[in-house]
């Protein structure tokens, strides 16, 4: 970080600020959904498979990636259509009991139920709108994220969001961060990215934003892990450093 705080916040958005919900809950809301019903150890087991296969969105990526997909992956944020057909092709790695759950299980990692919040994240995001310091979001995605941001109460700390796939550009492209210092109206020198990737967040670095890296853990994992952020700001309203 440089001597100077920063004086606007992008943060990145899986694994920064929010976590996607467990593979087996994912899988069991997706069989609600289309009406079937698994023994647990099944559930289990194909919740397994899935993760394995980078089937969840958020979750783990590919264990093996097939050469045919490689492509598709490595561009999979760029538009909506894309990161759909990505990880309902690789959900089909995994045989299931019916095919509607394909679809019901992409569907489901978008809906406000499948992400839970870090336990800071509010409390930080709340002291940076006191201090008056400028926020974004700033993800490689495939869907409007603002709906999750809204049922968490989150979405009046955030004054732009910057996402893949509305402009057609991923991390860790210089351009994403640009637009998204643009947005809030402050210089890269005067920004800093928080996020949990070191290659894509990383990017930031090449536009001259400063970057803090994060764990990418389980929320119960990570109950404090965005309270630094607060020392590596200055605000326009009281705090900073």
């Amino acid at each position: 970080m440089p001597d100077a705080a920063a004086e606007a916040v992008l943060f990145d958005f899986s694994g920064t600020l929010m976590r996607v919900e467990p593979a087996v809950s994912w899988l069991g809301a997706a069989l609600g959904r289309v009406g079937v019903t698994l023994p647990g150890a099944e559930a289990e087991r194909l919740a397994g498979a899935l993760e394995e296969a980078g089937a969840l969105p958020g979750g783990q990526a590919p264990g093996a990636l097939p050469p045919a997909l490689a492509e598709l992956w490595a561009e999979r944020d760029r538009d909506a259509d894309r990161h759909r057909a990505t990880y309902t092709a690789l959900a089909r790695r995994v045989p299931l009991p019916v095919p509607e759950l394909y679809d019901a299980l992409y569907d489901r990692h978008m809906e406000p139920e499948a992400w839970r919040p870090y336990a800071d994240a509010a409390d930080v995001l709340r002291a940076l709108r006191e201090r008056g310091v400028p926020v974004a979001v700033v993800s490689n995605i495939g869907w409007d994220l603002r709906p999750v941001f809204r049922a968490h109460g989150l979405d009046t700390l955030v004054d732009a969001y910057v996402l893949s796939f509305e402009h057609g550009v991923q991390k860790p492209a210089p351009r994403i961060f640009a637009l998204a210092c643009a947005a809030l109206g402050v210089a890269p020198g005067r920004t800093l990215m928080v996020g949990d990737d070191r290659r894509a967040d990383g990017g930031a670095e090449a536009l001259g934003c400063a970057v803090r890296l994060v764990e990418h853990l389980p929320v119960e994992r990570r109950p404090d892990g965005l309270r630094p952020v607060l020392s590596l700001v200055r605000g326009t309203r009281g705090g900073g450093r």
